[in-house]
């Protein structure tokens, strides 16, 4: 396909075209979201390697009933609505892994930001949070951590 057979096609296909760029705009803008946003996502395998390697500290931001329930051994659980990077869990962990976890990711990436504000250095999501965990067959700790 040469160049103006592509054009040709595009001027054909005006909506199909639209659609094309506007995925491809939405996908640039993700990734230099991603790049610029401080913190980096760790997978389920990625997580267990930074606890054992560099004893990362896991800061679970469920509710205490679902902490309760079942969390990553050895996670502090902080609630979101309670949640300060000066925490007293938090505290002296400025230079530890700090690897933050909720059920789904979402409410992770905003406490991951205001630790990174707060001046910790090494600050990580668990992408897909617990649910993504949990599809990797990892175990969960039921009770108080």
């Amino acid at each position: 396909m040469n160049f103006e057979e592509l054009q040709a096609f595009l001027g054909r296909n005006q909506l199909l075209s639209l659609a094309l760029l506007g995925i491809t705009l939405a996908i640039l803008y993700t990734e230099f979201a991603r790049l610029f946003r401080g913190f980096r996502g760790l997978r389920p395998a990625e997580l267990t390697g930074l606890m054992n390697r560099e004893s990362a500290l896991v800061v679970d931001l469920q509710p205490q009933a679902d902490f309760d329930r079942g969390h990553i051994a050895g996670a502090k659980n902080v609630q979101v609505s309670q949640f300060d990077p000066e925490n007293r869990k938090l505290a002296g962990a400025k230079a530890l892994p700090v690897v933050t976890v909720c059920r789904t990711g979402q409410a992770s990436a905003d406490a991951a930001k205001r630790l990174r504000k707060a001046g910790f250095e090494k600050v990580y999501v668990l992408e897909g949070g617990l649910a993504a965990w949990q599809q990797a067959d990892l175990p969960l700790v039921k009770g108080k951590g």
